[in-house]
């Protein structure tokens, strides 16, 4: 599979036995063109051996393109691997070469498992399925593996939690590489959530009570969402969901992982990306619609979240 762009050559490894999901992820958010946004990437599915691979859904299927596809590849993507499975040594050899000559290597989900067999994770942070975190933890000690984070973004080196994590992995790369606004297209044209800071959790131990037919929570969201270029104290937020103050903070924890103050943060930093992305304002005007209140408080945060200044990230995307 190859689209018609070499604008930014992804090469997506893929295996025997892989789950076809996993594979189609980083091709689906990286490979497609949505909304009328110019391709970005060239992304191209390789194996180690080409030919007929089979998958854990009972059907087939073709790649055609070995690793050489590695060797050219800007971007590598790990969608997954076979945690029983030990790499060969000419699979290493080329994941090792691609890193050491200025690649960046993607492990999503148990990818994080190759990344790590490939040494490229030593004295790192990586993150990967929380169920299988241990295992790697013990396999190899001198990595710091999270379970509790959606995905760890070392430059270089990005990994990230299983299965849904991934997408929001893949936006996340797209957000980093294109900007806020392109990555809201893609997240609207796969109905994908627009932004899941990687420091979420990855799992709640009650995401939605299962006798609530209304989601009280989601809509405290859009509410808020809607109202982001006016101070929301959390007092007011938890009216509007007809909820108290304590209430409202424990079931918002609950419903996403995080603190509704976070959360909110989260929300108004995209929105502040995306206006410095697709418009002239001046630095004052877009932090009062995205509600920080002074272009202080917004250079604040954006050195404290981003690591970057308003004015650099306005310049980093200028013409995207």
């Amino acid at each position: 599979m190859r689209s018609s762009s070499r604008s930014h050559r992804v090469a997506v490894l893929a295996f025997d036995g892989m789950s076809p999901f996993h594979l189609s992820v980083p091709c689906l958010v990286l490979g497609e063109r949505f909304g009328g946004l110019p391709p970005r990437y060239g992304v191209v599915v390789c194996a180690e051996q080409p030919g007929r691979l089979s998958t854990t859904a009972g059907f087939g299927v073709v790649v055609e393109e070995g690793l050489e596809a590695v060797r050219a590849a800007e971007t590598i993507v790990l969608p997954s691997w076979d945690v029983d499975r030990q790499p060969s040594a000419t699979l290493v050899r080329e994941l090792q070469r691609a890193h050491g000559r200025g690649a960046r290597v993607i492990g999503l989900c148990l990818g994080t498992f190759l990344v790590a067999a490939a040494g490229l994770a030593e004295g790192r942070e990586v993150v990967t399925h929380w169920r299988h975190a241990d295992e790697l933890q013990r396999r190899h000690p001198s990595v710091t593996v999270r379970s509790d984070v959606l995905w760890v973004d070392g430059g270089d080196l990005i990994t990230s939690a299983g299965t849904a994590a991934s997408l929001d992995c893949c936006l996340h790369v797209v957000r980093s590489d294109h900007g806020a606004e392109a990555a809201a297209v893609v997240a609207r044209a796969v109905v994908l959530a627009p932004h899941r800071g990687g420091s979420q959790a990855q799992y709640v131990q009650l995401p939605v009570a299962p006798s609530e037919p209304d989601d009280v929570i989601e809509h405290a969201m859009v509410w808020a969402r809607a109202r982001l270029h006016d101070p929301v104290s959390l007092d007011e937020w938890a009216r509007s969901a007809g909820l108290s103050r304590r209430t409202f903070t424990r079931r918002f924890r609950e419903r996403t992982g995080t603190s509704g103050q976070r959360w909110l943060l989260e929300q108004r930093l995209d929105r502040a990306r995306q206006l410095l992305e697709t418009t002239d304002h001046s630095v004052d005007r877009v932090a009062a619609a995205s509600g920080f209140g002074s272009a202080e408080a917004l250079r604040h945060h954006f050195r404290a979240r981003l690591r970057t200044t308003p004015v650099r990230h306005r310049a980093q995307f200028a013409g995207r």
